[in-house]
C-alpha cells in the first residue's frame, strides 16, 4: 500500500530550464551543435545527404560558404556531375573557392571548368587527373586565365589528360606560381600512385617527360639502391608505367628476366624477393599481389587456396567429363 505523501499518477516534477544540457542546446527539431561542427570535416557525397535530412541541415549546409572552399568531387559522385552541377556547387563558396579536386569526371568540359574559375579566381590547387573530357589545350587556357587574374595557382594534377604535350607542359610550368616552385622530387611507383586520382606529393605539377618513350606522364624513379647510385642505370630505369615495369609491392625496376620468373595469377609484376614472400595457389605456383588478395578462392585456415583461373579450368575439366 503506497505511503499516503505518495500517488501512484502523479509525474515528476519538470527539470529546471537548462538543467543538465546547458544553456547553449539546441532547439527541439534542430540539428545539434556538434553536428553542425562536423560538417566541415564531411565528404561531399555525406554533406549532400545531411542537406535532404532537415531544413536546419540544409540551411546550415547552403549558408556556410567556408564548407565550399575545398571542394573535392570523387567516386561514385565522379561520372554523375556536369558543368552545371560543378557551378552550382562551386558558386555556393561565394567566389572564394581555394581548391577544387576533380577526381576522374568525365563530364566536366574545359567550358564548364572555365566558367568555375572565372567565378571563382583565387584557386591555388586545382587537381584534374582522368578527366577525360578536358583537353590540353582547354587547360592551358583556365590556367593561363588564373595566372592573369591573381597568379595564385600553385599546385595542378594532369595525370590522364589525353594529347598532353611538351609545349602545353611547358607552358603550365611556366604559368604556376613562382613561390610553388622545387626542386625535383622523387616519385616512386605504387598502385595507389598510379590508379588513385589523387597524389599526395607536394610537387607543383605530378606529371613530367618520360626520358624514354618522351610522352607526358607520370614519372617513376627506381626505389632500387644500386640504382639510384649508379646515374647511368638510374637514368635506364627511371620511366613511365608503360616503359619499366616495376613491382607492385616495393616499386623497384624488374628486367625481362625476372618478370620471366615471377608470375602473378593477376595482372601486376612482382620482384623475385617480394614474390618468394607471398603463398602461391595449390595447382600453379603462383601468387597474387597484396592488391588482389581478395581473388583466392577454396581459401584454407591454414593459407592454401587455389587462384580463380586453376579453378575455372578444374570446373571445365568437369563439366566436360559430364557431358560423357
Amino acid at each position: 500500500m503506497l505511503p499516503t505523501t505518495a500517488t501512484a499518477s502523479a509525474p515528476p516534477p519538470p527539470p529546471a530550464a537548462g538543467a543538465g544540457t546547458g544553456a547553449s542546446a539546441s532547439s527541439p527539431g534542430e540539428p545539434h551543435d556538434a553536428l553542425l561542427l562536423a560538417l566541415g570535416h564531411m565528404r561531399l557525397r555525406d554533406l549532400l545527404a545531411c542537406a535532404r535530412a532537415c531544413r536546419g541541415l540544409r540551411d546550415a549546409v547552403a549558408g556556410d560558404p567556408l564548407l565550399w572552399r575545398r571542394l573535392t568531387v570523387g567516386p561514385p559522385l565522379s561520372h554523375r556531375i556536369t558543368d552545371e552541377a560543378l557551378l552550382a556547387l562551386t558558386d555556393r563558396a561565394g567566389g572564394r573557392l581555394r581548391s577544387l579536386h576533380l577526381l576522374g569526371c568525365p563530364r566536366v568540359s574545359d567550358d564548364g571548368l572555365l566558367r568555375v574559375v572565372q567565378r571563382n579566381p583565387d584557386v591555388t590547387e586545382l587537381f584534374v587527373p582522368r578527366c577525360s573530357g578536358l583537353t590540353a589545350d582547354g587547360l592551358v587556357k583556365i590556367i593561363q586565365f588564373l595566372h592573369e587574374r591573381k597568379g595564385n595557382l600553385s599546385h595542378v594534377r594532369l595525370h590522364g589528360i589525353c594529347k598532353m604535350t611538351n609545349h602545353h607542359l611547358d607552358v603550365i610550368k611556366s604559368l604556376i606560381c613562382r613561390s610553388s616552385q622545387q626542386d625535383a622530387q622523387a616519385l616512386y611507383y605504387s598502385h595507389r600512385v598510379h590508379e588513385v586520382l589523387n597524389t599526395d606529393d607536394s610537387r607543383p605539377i605530378d606529371v613530367d617527360v618520360c626520358p624514354l618513350c618522351r610522352n607526358v606522364r607520370l614519372v617513376f624513379d627506381c626505389t632500387r639502391k644500386d640504382c639510384r647510385e649508379v646515374k647511368d642505370s638510374w637514368t635506364r630505369c627511371r620511366g613511365c608505367f608503360f616503359c619499366v615495369a616495376r613491382c607492385e609491392t616495393c616499386g623497384r625496376c624488374i628486367d625481362l628476366e625476372e618478370l620471366g620468373e615471377t608470375g602473378l595469377a593477376c595482372s601486376d609484376f612482382l620482384c623475385m624477393d617480394c614474390w618468394l614472400k607471398l603463398p602461391k595457389c595449390c595447382t600453379c605456383n603462383r601468387p597474387y599481389c597484396e592488391r588482389h588478395s581478395n581473388l583466392k578462392e577454396k581459401l584454407s585456415p591454414s593459407g592454401q587456396f587455389t587462384c580463380q583461373e586453376c579453378t575455372a579450368y578444374a570446373t571445365s575439366l568437369e563439366s566436360l567429363g559430364n557431358s560423357y
